[in-house]
């Protein structure tokens, strides 16, 4: 698995790579939404750079198939934990959550691998959506 720095854009943007493959399909309107989002602005990492890191992360997960059978295990505990770890700072914390969620909705329908993951990084995070709520709904 490819190093990036302990809260740099690329280690944010990977985690977001992570959900768009979590169920196996890449939906063109994840894509879309990263610029709707301003992510890449959002994250301080050029659009260019972003794809890169879900290249990366493809191949990162690809190197991981299993021998024997080829079979890719999209949703796997260590590297998420691995993934996890790489974000420290609360508040990008708390941002990659906002930023998960809305890609995830994207294609209208959040799938049960993104839902499963959402939901561990918020509790490994000690996220919670009044977490959330409180940060990004201003009244």
């Amino acid at each position: 698995m490819k190093n990036y720095p302990p809260n740099s854009p690329e280690a944010l943007a990977r985690l977001l790579a992570m959900f768009m493959i979590a169920d196996g399909n890449m939906d063109p309107r994840e894509i879309e939404s990263l610029d709707l989002l301003h992510v890449y602005d959002v994250l301080g990492i050029s659009r260019k750079k972003f794809m890169q890191v879900l290249v990366d992360y493809c191949n990162d997960i690809s190197d991981e198939a299993d021998p024997e059978s080829g079979t890719i295990h999209l949703i796997n505990r260590e590297r998420i934990d691995t993934l996890l770890e790489d974000v420290t700072d609360r508040h990008k914390r708390i941002l990659t959550c906002a930023l998960a969620i809305d890609l995830c909705k994207s294609h209208e329908d959040i799938s049960e691998q993104e839902m499963a993951i959402l939901r561990y990084m918020m509790e490994r995070w000690l996220i919670s959506l009044d977490d959330l709520e409180n940060e990004f709904v201003k009244p």
